[in-house]
């Protein structure tokens, strides 16, 4: 009888950093009103298909903004997002493989001067001068709602997947602090409130068109 080995180290890595975030904001809140400091976000939909050429993934994912976050985009501060998305194909005999990641960036930021919203999206970091086309909203209902929901996002050729073997999906969102002026980084390091995290792994299944 065949052992299966152990996760392969880089997705042990990639579902561990998100755990390892979430044990840090529980840490956090420890002996103060839990509702104040934990932000808990949770993707609600996570579908995959495969066209001829691509795999798109579309996704749906339900969180509040900190009273912090939301403070500093009513100053102008624009906020960081990243959505990351690796697949593996299941080896009995050795380590999972990753066959496919790709990475989604967004930069949600509030003109207090005309009122609007801007959401950008790139498969790069957005620096503070890019430029990188977006769409504009009247509310930020509008705009939180757009960054919520990603839709036919292309994370991989067709070939990548096997359709006879097995695969697994990995997607995590997060609120990237990384990306922040230097004082909101340093001010951001440790603090729960800083933490916007979603995390979901599942089996693949293609619907394929």
């Amino acid at each position: 009888m065949h052992r299966r080995p152990a996760r392969r180290p880089e997705r042990a890595l990639f579902v561990a950093v998100g755990l390892c975030a979430l044990a840090l904001v529980l840490a956090l809140a420890g002996g103060r009103d839990a509702s104040a400091q934990i932000h808990m976000a949770e993707v609600t939909q996570l579908e995959v298909e495969r066209t001829e050429d691509d795999v798109l993934l579309s996704a749906a994912v339900r969180f509040e903004l900190p009273q912090v976050v939301d403070d500093a985009l009513a100053k102008g501060i624009p906020m960081y997002f990243l959505a990351e998305a690796a697949i593996y194909r299941d080896r009995w005999y050795w380590y999972d493989k990753r066959v496919a990641f790709a990475t989604r960036h967004m930069r949600l930021s509030y003109q207090p001067l005309t009122r609007r919203w801007r959401l950008q999206v790139s498969s790069a970091p957005i620096g503070n001068a890019g430029l990188v086309l977006g769409q504009n909203f009247d509310t930020r209902d509008e705009a939180l709602a757009a960054l919520q929901r990603i839709s036919g996002w292309r994370i991989a050729r067709a070939s990548a997947v096997d359709p006879d073997s097995v695969h697994t999906i990995d997607f995590r969102f997060r609120l990237d602090v990384s990306q922040l002026p230097r004082p909101f980084q340093i001010g951001a390091v440790g603090q729960a409130d800083w933490i916007i995290l979603a995390v979901r792994n599942q089996r693949l299944q293609l619907d394929s068109k």
